[in-house]
């Protein structure tokens, strides 16, 4: 790594690190939480399983946060953390949006401004005890680490296509994203919501390549992805990876 891209990096997990609460929902398996507001669908086929978490809005980012990895510690000094498991921390990936609830005074626990995790009850039950619901939390970004190649998974119609880009590993999310049909060159696309990016192109019936800019720093051209008679619904695996 360029010593410049170490120090985006430090500068990116430094500023997403301090003090917050944790919830947890789904089921005890964690079966509740696929899908969610980062599109991943099912977070086993997309490289994340069970140790995920909905993020308050304070860390969501509209959905730029998606894919981002964070080590959690439930923080015994202050007030519920009587209910910490100690020396324990679990590292989660974000799959989801934990929105404020107004029927609740200042939106709830993932109001504005707080900092919360509602993770996947078997990720949280490795650092809190299950009675508790709720416990304090210190959080830090920290590199994904994930199994195999970053993923596209296409969806749209004829002139819109929608890409779901997954299984980020190093920063864990995407700043920016470009798509290439045979017959177009690079097509700068948008994020639509989560981790689902939009390009307003008619590229049906051409093979397709992606490149991705990774929030670290990290720019990397994913060459003939998809051959010329992809269809909407498939998910391309690739053999290259992020490092930051």
């Amino acid at each position: 790594m360029a010593p410049s891209s170490l120090a985006l990096w430090g500068v990116l997990a430094a500023c997403a690190a301090g003090g917050g609460a944790a919830t947890f929902y789904g089921d005890a398996d964690g079966s509740g939480t696929m899908g969610g507001a980062c599109g991943y669908g099912n977070l086993y086929n997309a490289g994340y399983g069970i140790n995920n978490a909905a993020l308050s809005t304070a860390l969501f980012n509209d959905g730029a946060s998606c894919g981002q990895c964070y080590t959690i510690t439930c923080d015994g000094s202050r007030p519920g953390g009587q209910y910490c498991k100690p020396g324990n921390s679990v590292t989660v990936s974000a799959t989801n949006l934990c929105p404020p609830n107004y029927a609740l005074p200042n939106g709830g626990w993932c109001g504005p401004g707080r900092p919360h995790f509602d993770m996947a009850q078997p990720a949280w039950e490795s650092i809190g005890i299950v009675q508790a619901g709720i416990i304090p939390v210190m959080y830090q970004q920290v590199k994904c680490s994930r199994s195999g190649g970053v993923r596209f998974s296409i969806a749209g119609s004829n002139y819109f296509l929608l890409v779901n880009i997954q299984n980020l590993a190093g920063s864990g999310s995407v700043a920016a994203a470009w798509v290439k049909g045979d017959k177009t060159g690079w097509i700068q696309m948008s994020r639509n919501w989560g981790a689902n990016w939009q390009a307003l192109a008619g590229l049906v019936g051409q093979g397709l390549s992606f490149a991705v800019t990774s929030t670290g720093g990290q720019h990397i051209e994913f060459l003939n992805m998809a051959p010329g008679w992809w269809q909407f619904g498939q998910t391309y695996t690739t053999y290259q990876q992020f490092v930051y």
